[in-house]
C-alpha cells in the first residue's frame, strides 16, 4: 500500500529561533526559521555586516564544498556550512516552504543531532498550504561508485534508505540501518543520533581549522584505545550509522523536493551523497515529478500522478 505522504505543502506556523556554536568555526551562531509562501522552497539567508544578505536556496545546485560537512555557496565570505542535520530534520518532518535567517557562517551544532531542530520545529508548529506538493519519483536505478564506495537510488514505493558504513574501528566496524523515512521513524530511530570523530584526528582537524567548537557535548568522540570518551556512552548501540543516515537525509534534501525510492549507500558521505544527487537529477530518463491526484492532506503513492514540469527543476535553481 505504500506509506502515508503529503498531498500538500507546508511551512512553520510561527517563527522560532535556535543559538549556539558553530561545530567548525567555534563562534557563536543564530538561526530562525520564518514561515513561507508556497513554491518558495528552503531559502538561506546569511546576515553579513550590516544590511547585506548573502541568499543560497537549499537545492544541489548550490552545494559547494563536501569535506567534512555540507556547505551552500561557493565562498567563505558568503557561504553557509553544515546544514545538514537541519536539512534532514526540515525534510523528515514534511516542511516544504522556510526562510531560515542566518547569523554565523553555518548552522549551530547544537547536542551534535537533529533532535533539537525537531523540537523546535515542533514548538513552532505545521502548517498546511493550498498548493499541492510535487515529488520527484525514480524510475530505473542511478548509481556512482568512487574505489569500494558507492551509492545508488532505485525504484521503490515510499521513502527509503538503506545505508551501511565498513570502519576499519572495531568499536564501529560493520554496520547498516535500513528503513521507510517517516516523521515518527526518523524521530525515533535517527535523530538523536550524533556526529562522531576520532581523538586522532583532532590536532590535524584544528591545524585546518576545523572542528574548533567540537566538544563531549556535541560530539561522540572515539579514542584512541577505541573506547567511547564520553561518559554518557552512546545513545543507540549503532549511534555512527544512524548518524550517516541522518546526514544522507539531509544531503539529499537538496533534490528541491521530496524523493520516492530507495538510496542506497555504502562507505558513503557527504561527497558520495552530493554526486549520487547530481546523477539523478542530470538523467531526466530517471526520474519523473508526480503530485497527488486527490484533495486530501494525507495521500499515497499510488495516488500520485505525473505532471508536466516544464521550468520545475528547483534543484538547478
Amino acid at each position: 500500500m505504500g506509506i502515508e505522504l503529503l498531498g500538500f505543502q507546508t511551512t512553520i506556523a510561527s517563527p522560532v529561533t535556535l543559538k549556539g556554536i558553530g561545530v567548525h568555526s567555534g563562534a557563536e551562531v543564530e538561526i530562525t526559521f520564518h514561515p513561507a509562501e508556497a513554491d518558495a522552497g528552503i531559502v538561506f539567508q546569511r546576515v553579513l555586516a550590516g544590511e547585506h544578505v548573502s541568499e543560497h536556496r537549499a537545492v544541489s545546485s548550490q552545494v559547494g564544498n563536501t569535506d567534512l560537512c555540507t556547505v551552500l555557496g561557493f565562498s567563505p565570505a558568503t557561504s553557509i556550512a553544515t546544514i545538514e542535520h537541519v536539512m534532514a530534520a526540515i525534510y523528515a518532518l514534511g516542511l516544504d516552504n522556510l526562510l531560515i535567517e542566518v547569523h554565523g557562517a553555518e548552522m549551530p551544532i547544537m547536542d551534535g543531532s537533529s533532535e533539537p531542530i525537531i523540537e523546535a520545529i515542533e514548538q513552532a508548529g505545521i502548517r498546511a498550504l493550498v498548493e499541492k506538493r510535487r515529488y520527484i519519483r525514480i524510475l530505473k536505478p542511478v548509481r556512482v561508485e568512487s574505489g569500494a564506495s558507492w551509492s545508488e537510488f532505485t525504484p521503490y514505493d515510499g521513502m527509503r534508505f538503506e545505508v551501511e558504513i565498513d570502519f576499519d574501528c572495531p568499536l564501529i566496524g560493520r554496520q547498516a540501518w535500513k528503513g521507510d523515512i517517516t516523521p515518527d521513524v526518523f524521530k525515533r530511530e535517527l535523530s538523536r543520533a550524533r556526529t562522531f570523530g576520532f581523538m586522532r584526528d583532532v590536532e590535524r582537524l584544528w591545524a585546518g581549522g576545523f572542528a574548533l567548537g567540537s566538544s563531549l557535548e556535541n560530539s561522540v568522540v572515539i579514542s584512541d584505545d577505541n573506547t567511547v570518551i564520553n561518559v554518557e556512552g552512546l545513545r543507540y548501540p549503532d549511534e555512527f550509522v544512524r548518524h550517516k543516515t541522518l546526514d544522507a537525509v539531509g544531503d539529499l534534501s537538496l533534490a528541491g523536493a521530496p524523493f520516492l525510492g530507495c538510496y542506497r549507500s555504502y562507505r558513503g558521505g557527504h561527497k558520495m551523497n552530493a554526486n549520487a544527487l547530481k546523477a539523478l537529477l542530470s538523467d531526466p530518463t530517471a526520474y519523473e515529478v508526480v503530485e497527488t491526484a486527490t484533495q486530501r492532506q494525507r495521500t499515497r503513492s499510488r495516488d500520485m500522478v505525473a505532471v508536466a514540469a516544464t521550468g520545475f527543476a528547483p534543484w538547478s535553481a
